[in-house]
């Protein structure tokens, strides 16, 4: 069994800015000025990559931080207060554009009906896809996949019961059921080893889309904030729902193109093991959750529609490019 490395994780480095928030940040954290003004602040696209790169770079305080960032940055009083004014429109857009459902059944029920003719990102990807597009998909998911289930266990505190109990037993496994070298965040790293790309955790934070970075905001949006434990709880129900038919595809699609075994290895491991955890989420962690708060069925609904909202978003500019002939990256990789 190969030897999993003890040696201390390397901070990732700060990346380029993408506009005047992002840039301001960036300088703040470094030192060498100060945070965006509440002008900035207001007119910030929420969805657009300035917003979201500097949204970004407030969670990863709370995860990895930054190479030449003090640790006190992740409390720092002003960082945070910039921090809500960046996460107030991005949240009012998501209950804008994604809310679609007012209970958590039937948000639920509705993930499980999948279309005969799909025409999603690992539907192209299995049927058509090539080497390069596989290649840019796995940089572009490497910025979620590289912390997998680390944003959800921040919801372990606020769960108490059946839901805590179900929630801790799929974060387990997640984690590899103990041992390293199975940790699903590892496996990940092992597929882009395969696909002769960089596993370093950040490395293409600055190839990636703000459509990519949403998708791992909203995680941590959810995570930081008590008041939003049912959406967190949904976002996680919906990714484990809709994992094991996707993941299944994308198995076949690594191993059309043969981009090797770790590669296809990943999305199988996902396929069997999601399989479960969506039935144990469904009925330990959700229903456990509404039997104590009722309340939070709006909430769990909400998270299901939100990750469902912004998953199309990132679908859409990856088929977008592709059907083209274009790289879907904003850097090369």
């Amino acid at each position: 069994m190969e030897s999993v490395a003890t040696h201390p994780v390397p901070e990732p480095e700060l990346p380029p800015s993408r506009g005047e928030i992002s840039a301001a940040v960036i300088e703040y954290l470094r030192g060498a000025g100060p945070l965006p003004d509440d002008a900035a602040l207001a007119g910030a696209e929420p969805l657009g990559d300035d917003l979201q790169l500097a949204l970004y770079l407030c969670y990863e305080l709370h995860y990895r931080g930054f190479a030449g960032v003090a640790d006190a940055r992740e409390w720092d009083p002003e960082l945070l207060r910039v921090r809500a004014a960046l996460e107030e429109p991005f949240l009012a857009a998501l209950r804008a554009g994604a809310t679609r459902h007012e209970h958590a059944d039937d948000a639920l029920d509705e993930l499980l009906v999948e279309p005969v003719d799909g025409e999603g990102v690992s539907h192209f990807l299995r049927d058509k896809g090539e080497l390069w597009q596989l290649r840019e998909y796995a940089a572009q998911r490497s910025v979620y996949h590289l912390k997998e289930a680390d944003p959800h266990a921040w919801v372990l505190p606020r769960l108490w019961g059946r839901a805590k109990a179900g929630m801790a037993a799929v974060e387990f496994d997640e984690w590899g059921g103990g041992r390293a070298e199975r940790v699903h965040a590892r496996l990940f790293a092992d597929l882009m080893t395969d696909l002769e790309l960089d596993p370093t955790y950040g490395r293409y934070l600055d190839a990636s889309g703000a459509e990519a970075l949403a998708v791992v905001n909203l995680m941590s949006l959810f995570g930081l904030h008590r008041a939003l434990r049912g959406a967190l709880v949904g976002h996680f129900a919906a990714v484990e729902t809709t994992s094991s038919p996707g993941s299944r595809r994308l198995a076949k699609a690594m191993r059309r193109v043969g981009a090797g075994p770790a590669a296809e290895h990943f999305y199988a491991e996902h396929v069997e093991a999601d399989a479960v955890h969506e039935q144990v989420v469904r009925r330990e962690v959700v229903a456990g959750l509404l039997e104590v708060e009722p309340h939070l069925d709006g909430d769990i609904a909400f998270g299901v529609d939100a990750t469902g909202w912004l998953e199309d978003r990132l679908a859409d500019r990856l088929l977008e490019a592709w059907r083209s002939g274009r790289t879907s990256l904003r850097t090369a990789v």
